[in-house]
């Protein structure tokens, strides 16, 4: 019987509803679960020599068959970023955002099938910002916030993470003191709304949360734990050409592998304005502000003052 790699896929994954895999994972259990169609696929190709690259072989046509399957079967979706993974869902993605979003939060440690909510995206965002982009960090919590203007006055006012990036870290002494002396480009301040899941239904109010809450500082991100569907990507992309805010895919089970999917546009001058109304709001944005006038007076950022994870051997 001649491999129906459509038929298996689909099949496959409808068994597993919610179960994200890869293109390589869904080969590799064709490959151990059809042993001899695959071979005999093997022998009749002019191309294919080796299990190896007939392995090769089925993700590739996993790959190129996935936009024609999804338009026969939208119940098969994707997420976005590398590696690109496969789950069957009859939920719509309405549905998906809602069960997304309420889900407890729980640390990642407790269970390796423990879904990832939203406050325990802050930490592992915190250990990529700063491992892999050298950023201090800050956690805004919104509960901190004045209610003076009532119900919806401060909304989408905040922004979930902040940070500092020390551009003169590696400087030689005396350039730092220079720069102090005679310059305010010493930092760039950064700002980034979390999301856990971005897909078509909740692209548009997720990215303009950003723009509302991060536009007062030279980086912009929104941060997603998951984003479905290319069609999501193509939109953060469009709304990118306007507004300048960047994309992050956090990888939850490996933050150094966290990708920049859409690098923000920075901004020349921080907008002080917004930055007072948030310092006048949030205790938490107070704190972050003088943390960044501390660094300018005493040219030192401590990592103890700053949501940076401890380092371990």
């Amino acid at each position: 019987m001649a491999l129906n790699l459509a038929k298996l896929v689909l099949g496959y994954l409808k068994e597993r509803p919610d179960e994200k895999l890869t293109a390589r994972q869904l080969a590799e259990w064709i490959f151990s679960t059809f042993p001899d169609e695959c071979q005999a696929k093997k022998q009749s190709s002019q191309y294919v020599s080796t299990d190896a690259e007939l392995l090769q072989q089925l993700v590739a046509e996993i790959s190129s068959q996935r936009p024609r399957l999804q338009k026969r079967h939208p119940e098969l979706k994707t997420t976005e970023g590398r590696p690109r993974k496969y789950y069957y869902s009859e939920k719509s993605d309405v549905a998906e955002v809602a069960a997304a979003e309420g889900v407890v939060a729980a640390p990642i440690a407790d269970s390796s099938d423990a879904k990832l909510g939203e406050h325990a995206m802050y930490p592992l965002l915190s250990l990529y910002l700063w491992e892999e982009l050298g950023v201090y960090s800050k956690r805004i919590d919104e509960k901190r916030s004045s209610n003076k203007r009532g119900p919806n006055g401060n909304r989408w006012l905040y922004p979930d993470v902040v940070g500092m990036e020390d551009l003169g870290a590696e400087w030689h002494q005396e350039v730092r003191d220079c720069v102090n002396q005679y310059s305010d480009k010493r930092t760039k301040l950064w700002s980034f709304e979390a999301k856990l899941l971005i897909n078509r239904s909740n692209v548009r109010e997720c990215f303009f949360q950003a723009v509302s809450n991060s536009s007062w500082a030279n980086f912009c991100y929104l941060v997603a734990a998951e984003i479905e569907g290319q069609d999501t990507l193509k939109e953060l992309r469009m709304l990118f050409a306007a507004h300048g805010i960047g994309v992050i895919k956090l990888d939850a089970d490996n933050p150094a592998e966290s990708q920049v999917l859409i690098p923000a546009r920075e901004r020349d001058e921080i907008d002080w304005d917004m930055a007072n109304r948030l310092a006048t709001e949030n205790r938490d944005f107070l704190d972050y502000v003088k943390l960044v006038k501390q660094f300018y007076q005493t040219g030192e950022a401590r990592l103890a003052d700053w949501d940076v994870p401890e380092m371990t051997d």
